[in-house]
């Protein structure tokens, strides 16, 4: 696998040439455009208290109006035990040797990530993709069917899962590069499109991930974040907040508004087999975009993290000794966070069963 530094970041066809590439690979990606939405489509859901919704919604907008006065989020008490960027590694060093047989089937399935990335507006094939957080290339996969490979980035701060997604003959082209979600090494105005699927959820300040976001996409870029959402149920809630983080709705929407993105969008995607049961938690739950503003700044409006408090300088970095103390709590971080995850790799099979044994489907909403 090459890991690339920024400097080899692709760069775009010119002259001629171009207009040649985008013609062809324009009438392609209208046929699989063509073929993704006659494929049943996943349910975008409402969830309701305390039932499973079966109503279609689509996708909800807010007014730029209404996102500029948004009040901040109520601010959470800690972080969960795997929300911090060394936990993190190391969780994932293992994770990636299963991670496509076993997340994907129970949480992110091929229809949910092709039902997302139509909220992309993946709409030519030299738009120039960023892929944040993309691990082992299962949404890179989704995006290389729209935009030529050549024009799209996969960054990951595990190399162990970037190994794998350099296997996949599909996403030879690509271009890898290990980073930080928060700190991307990868200029100002650079993307057409910013995509991260199930990232988030592993960022200590995910108001500051965002506003890289914003950062490396050119005016009029769009950014698609596919995350999390939180649980409502009691039990599960106590074990999502230990294991990582699941933002709401509302967070998701001010950690948009207050990196600077207008025109922005939410819709909710949830497992076909779980038959719009919602309440427990989603390790794949929504889908947020927004827009960069033609004419807004080139750096977010804020870097600040009203979340939560400030790190201490040795979780800022995975590369940092660490001291006896510091050691005890990484193990103890490790295990805890280990076993409320474990919590989420039972729970689907419960959901999917109670789904289909006391939950009858319902037609969708003409």
């Amino acid at each position: 696998m090459m890991l690339a530094q920024v400097g080899f970041v692709p760069t775009l066809y010119g002259g001629r040439q171009a207009e040649i590439h985008t013609s062809l690979c324009s009438s392609r990606r209208r046929a699989r455009v063509a073929e993704v939405r006659a494929r049943p489509a996943v349910r975008l859901l409402r969830a309701t208290s305390g039932t499973a919704a079966n109503v279609a919604i689509g996708v909800r907008s807010f007014p730029n109006e209404e996102v500029e006065n948004l009040q901040p989020p109520e601010r959470r008490k800690r972080r969960g035990m795997m929300q911090h960027k060394r936990e993190a590694f190391w969780f994932y060093r293992w994770l990636s040797f299963f991670y496509d047989v076993v997340v994907n089937p129970f949480h992110w399935t091929r229809e949910m990530r092709d039902e997302a990335l139509l909220r992309a507006q993946l709409d030519s094939p030299c738009l120039r993709v960023v892929d944040v957080g993309g691990g082992t290339g299962f949404s890179t996969l989704g995006i290389v069917r729209y935009v030529a490979a050549r024009y799209v980035v996969l960054m990951d701060q595990s190399a162990a899962q970037m190994s794998y997604a350099a296997q996949k003959r599909e996403l030879s082209g690509v271009t890898f590069i290990e980073g930080d979600a928060e700190n991307i090494p990868i200029r100002t105005n650079y993307a057409d499109r910013y995509v991260s699927c199930g990232s988030i959820e592993y960022w200590p300040n995910p108001q500051q991930g965002i506003g890289e976001a914003y950062r490396i996409l050119k005016p009029g870029g769009l950014a698609c974040m596919v995350g999390p959402v939180r649980a409502t149920n009691p039990l599960s809630r106590f074990f999502c907040d230990t294991w990582m983080l699941f933002p709401t709705e509302q967070e998701y929407i001010y950690w948009f508004a207050a990196a600077g993105f207008r025109n922005i969008k939410v819709s909710e995607i949830t497992p076909a087999a779980y038959k719009g049961v919602r309440r427990h938690g989603l390790i794949m739950g929504l889908v947020v975009t927004g827009e960069k503003p033609l004419n807004g700044p080139d750096l977010p409006l804020t870097m600040e993290d009203r979340v939560y408090g400030a790190l201490d300088d040795w979780e800022q970095t995975r590369s940092s000794a660490l001291n006896l103390g510091q050691r005890i709590k990484f193990v103890l971080r490790q295990m805890l966070g280990t076993v409320a995850g474990f919590y989420y790799f039972v729970l689907p099979i419960a959901i999917m069963l109670y789904a289909a044994l006391f939950i009858r489907r319902k037609p969708a909403a003409q």
